[in-house]
Protein backbone atom coordinates (compact mmCIF):
# COMPACT_ATOMS: atom_id res chain seq x y z
CA UNK A 1 0.00 0.00 0.00
CA UNK A 2 2.79 2.43 1.08
CA UNK A 3 4.62 1.71 -2.62
CA UNK A 4 1.21 2.49 -4.17
CA UNK A 5 1.00 5.90 -2.66
CA UNK A 6 4.64 6.74 -3.29
CA UNK A 7 3.91 5.90 -7.14
CA UNK A 8 0.62 8.16 -6.29
CA UNK A 9 2.72 11.32 -5.28
CA UNK A 10 5.27 10.89 -7.60
CA UNK A 11 3.00 10.91 -10.68
CA UNK A 12 0.92 13.49 -9.05
CA UNK A 13 4.13 15.76 -8.56
CA UNK A 14 4.87 15.02 -12.31
CA UNK A 15 1.70 15.81 -13.29
CA UNK A 16 1.77 19.46 -11.18
CA UNK A 17 5.25 20.26 -12.72
CA UNK A 18 4.45 19.48 -16.09
CA UNK A 19 1.32 21.56 -15.81
CA UNK A 20 3.19 24.52 -14.35
CA UNK A 21 5.38 24.96 -17.22
CA UNK A 22 2.56 24.28 -19.77
CA UNK A 23 1.01 27.23 -17.94
CA UNK A 24 3.88 29.37 -18.32
CA UNK A 25 4.82 28.36 -21.77
CA UNK A 26 1.21 29.71 -22.76
CA UNK A 27 1.69 33.10 -21.58
CA UNK A 28 4.83 33.58 -24.03
CA UNK A 29 3.63 35.42 -26.76
CA UNK A 30 5.72 36.54 -30.17
CA UNK A 31 6.28 39.86 -30.36
CA UNK A 32 3.90 41.61 -32.49
CA UNK A 33 4.40 44.38 -34.77
CA UNK A 34 3.17 47.39 -33.70
CA UNK A 35 0.45 49.64 -35.42
CA UNK A 36 1.70 52.71 -36.62
CA UNK A 37 0.38 56.02 -37.48
CA UNK A 38 2.31 59.11 -38.61
CA UNK A 39 -0.10 62.03 -38.37
CA UNK A 40 0.72 66.16 -39.04
CA UNK A 41 -0.83 68.03 -35.94
CA UNK A 42 -2.18 71.33 -36.51
CA UNK A 43 -2.83 73.11 -33.19
CA UNK A 44 -5.82 75.48 -33.30
CA UNK A 45 -6.12 76.67 -29.33
CA UNK A 46 -3.58 77.07 -26.77
CA UNK A 47 -3.61 79.60 -23.50
CA UNK A 48 -0.40 79.78 -21.20
CA UNK A 49 -1.42 79.96 -17.04
CA UNK A 50 1.11 81.63 -15.37
CA UNK A 51 1.15 80.94 -11.47
CA UNK A 52 2.82 82.19 -8.87
CA UNK A 53 5.72 84.81 -9.82
CA UNK A 54 6.07 86.09 -13.30
CA UNK A 55 7.86 83.51 -15.56
CA UNK A 56 8.22 80.34 -15.44
CA UNK A 57 7.41 78.94 -11.42
CA UNK A 58 5.99 75.61 -10.33
CA UNK A 59 2.44 74.81 -11.21
CA UNK A 60 2.93 77.37 -14.64
CA UNK A 61 0.44 75.27 -17.05
CA UNK A 62 0.02 74.96 -20.87
CA UNK A 63 -2.83 73.83 -22.22
CA UNK A 64 -3.42 73.22 -26.01
CA UNK A 65 -5.81 71.22 -28.20
CA UNK A 66 -5.73 70.68 -32.14
CA UNK A 67 -6.41 68.20 -35.55
CA UNK A 68 -4.72 65.51 -36.63
CA UNK A 69 -3.90 65.51 -39.59
CA UNK A 70 -3.12 62.74 -42.41
CA UNK A 71 -2.65 63.20 -46.21
CA UNK A 72 -4.49 66.73 -45.91
CA UNK A 73 -7.69 65.81 -44.18
CA UNK A 74 -8.74 65.68 -40.70
CA UNK A 75 -8.43 62.29 -39.06
CA UNK A 76 -8.85 63.53 -35.75
CA UNK A 77 -8.60 65.91 -32.55
CA UNK A 78 -6.40 66.14 -29.79
CA UNK A 79 -5.82 68.23 -26.58
CA UNK A 80 -3.76 68.16 -23.17
CA UNK A 81 -1.47 70.17 -20.55
CA UNK A 82 1.96 70.44 -19.39
CA UNK A 83 2.36 71.39 -16.33
CA UNK A 84 5.56 72.42 -14.97
CA UNK A 85 6.77 70.29 -11.80
CA UNK A 86 10.76 71.12 -11.30
CA UNK A 87 12.67 74.47 -12.32
CA UNK A 88 16.58 73.69 -12.35
CA UNK A 89 18.14 77.02 -13.92
CA UNK A 90 16.25 78.38 -16.95
CA UNK A 91 14.46 75.01 -17.88
CA UNK A 92 11.30 73.88 -16.57
CA UNK A 93 10.16 70.03 -16.98
CA UNK A 94 6.98 69.83 -17.27
CA UNK A 95 4.57 66.66 -16.49
CA UNK A 96 2.28 66.40 -20.07
CA UNK A 97 -0.79 64.75 -20.81
CA UNK A 98 -2.31 64.49 -24.16
CA UNK A 99 -5.42 62.31 -25.37
CA UNK A 100 -5.85 62.04 -29.11
CA UNK A 101 -8.99 60.64 -30.24
CA UNK A 102 -9.37 59.10 -34.14
CA UNK A 103 -11.66 57.12 -35.69
CA UNK A 104 -11.00 53.87 -34.15
CA UNK A 105 -10.78 55.23 -30.66
CA UNK A 106 -8.82 57.23 -28.57
CA UNK A 107 -5.15 57.37 -26.89
CA UNK A 108 -3.86 58.94 -24.00
CA UNK A 109 -0.04 59.54 -23.08
CA UNK A 110 1.47 60.79 -20.97
CA UNK A 111 5.66 61.90 -20.31
CA UNK A 112 8.22 64.61 -18.35
CA UNK A 113 9.32 67.21 -21.26
CA UNK A 114 12.15 69.57 -20.41
CA UNK A 115 11.99 72.54 -22.59
CA UNK A 116 15.10 73.19 -24.68
CA UNK A 117 15.95 69.26 -24.20
CA UNK A 118 15.96 68.32 -27.63
CA UNK A 119 13.95 68.62 -30.83
CA UNK A 120 11.70 65.70 -30.23
CA UNK A 121 9.29 64.24 -27.26
CA UNK A 122 8.79 60.54 -26.68
CA UNK A 123 5.77 60.17 -24.81
CA UNK A 124 4.50 56.45 -23.37
CA UNK A 125 0.90 55.45 -25.06
CA UNK A 126 -0.73 54.66 -21.89
CA UNK A 127 -3.90 53.69 -22.93
CA UNK A 128 -7.55 54.13 -24.80
CA UNK A 129 -10.98 53.26 -25.96
CA UNK A 130 -12.41 51.61 -28.72
CA UNK A 131 -10.06 49.39 -30.92
CA UNK A 132 -7.40 51.20 -28.50
CA UNK A 133 -8.70 49.94 -25.27
CA UNK A 134 -5.63 47.82 -24.11
CA UNK A 135 -3.07 49.93 -26.09
CA UNK A 136 0.59 51.01 -25.13
CA UNK A 137 3.39 51.78 -26.80
CA UNK A 138 5.10 55.41 -27.83
CA UNK A 139 4.30 58.12 -29.55
CA UNK A 140 7.10 60.82 -31.02
CA UNK A 141 6.43 64.28 -31.16
CA UNK A 142 8.59 66.51 -33.78
CA UNK A 143 8.79 70.39 -33.90
CA UNK A 144 6.43 71.02 -31.05
CA UNK A 145 4.25 74.08 -31.41
CA UNK A 146 5.01 74.64 -34.71
CA UNK A 147 3.44 74.42 -38.00
CA UNK A 148 5.67 71.50 -38.90
CA UNK A 149 4.16 69.29 -35.93
CA UNK A 150 4.23 65.71 -36.04
CA UNK A 151 4.02 62.65 -34.12
CA UNK A 152 4.62 59.37 -35.24
CA UNK A 153 2.33 56.68 -33.20
CA UNK A 154 4.01 53.03 -32.66
CA UNK A 155 1.19 51.44 -30.93
CA UNK A 156 0.63 47.84 -29.55
CA UNK A 157 -2.15 45.94 -28.88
Amino acid sequence: MATKRKRFAAASLAAVAVGMWAVEGAGAEPPRKPEVIELAVRNDQYTAVDLGPAGPSLGDTDVYSGTAVEDGRNVGRGGGHCQVIHLEGGAPTSQCLITMEVERGSLTMQSLWTRGAGSSLDMAITGGTGAYRNARGTARFWDIATPAERVRLEILR
